[in-house]
């Protein structure tokens, strides 16, 4: 099956809550672009996304994280595209040490997972 992924740096702007908390729709946000990839790689169209089915936030996300989000079609149907999703947590920021320095983890912290489903109409199909 296809998969794909997006790797961003979460900004000051993406901190919705105190402390710089970002909210967790932006996982969403990511993971629509990557579902809108794999329609794209799969179909040759952006297609559309229709639901998501299931979505758990894990971990918090904050300002000046690095969060790698992949994803992967697991079913495809006659117009429907079923995909799983998840979003890592990669590189965090080390204010204790300095304003500029960070650590890449040894082990990426999972932050949400979700399952969806898109679709893509039949006359926009390409492949």
């Amino acid at each position: 099956m296809e998969k794909a992924m997006i790797r961003v740096r979460m900004s000051a702007s993406d901190a919705h809550y105190g402390g710089g908390l970002v909210d967790g729709a932006k996982m969403l946000q990511l993971f629509g672009d990557v579902a809108t990839e794999l329609l794209i790689r799969h179909d040759g169209d952006e297609g559309l996304f229709v639901a998501y089915n299931d979505v758990e936030f894990l971990a918090p996300v904050y300002a000046g994280e690095f969060i790698e989000a992949v994803g992967e079609i697991t079913k495809v149907g006659n117009t429907s595209r079923k995909m799983k999703f998840e979003a890592r947590k990669v590189i965090v920021p080390r204010p204790d040490i300095n304003e500029s320095a960070c650590d890449v983890l040894d082990e990426p912290v999972v932050v949400c997972r979700a399952e969806g489903t898109c679709v893509v109409p039949k006359d926009k199909m390409r492949k």
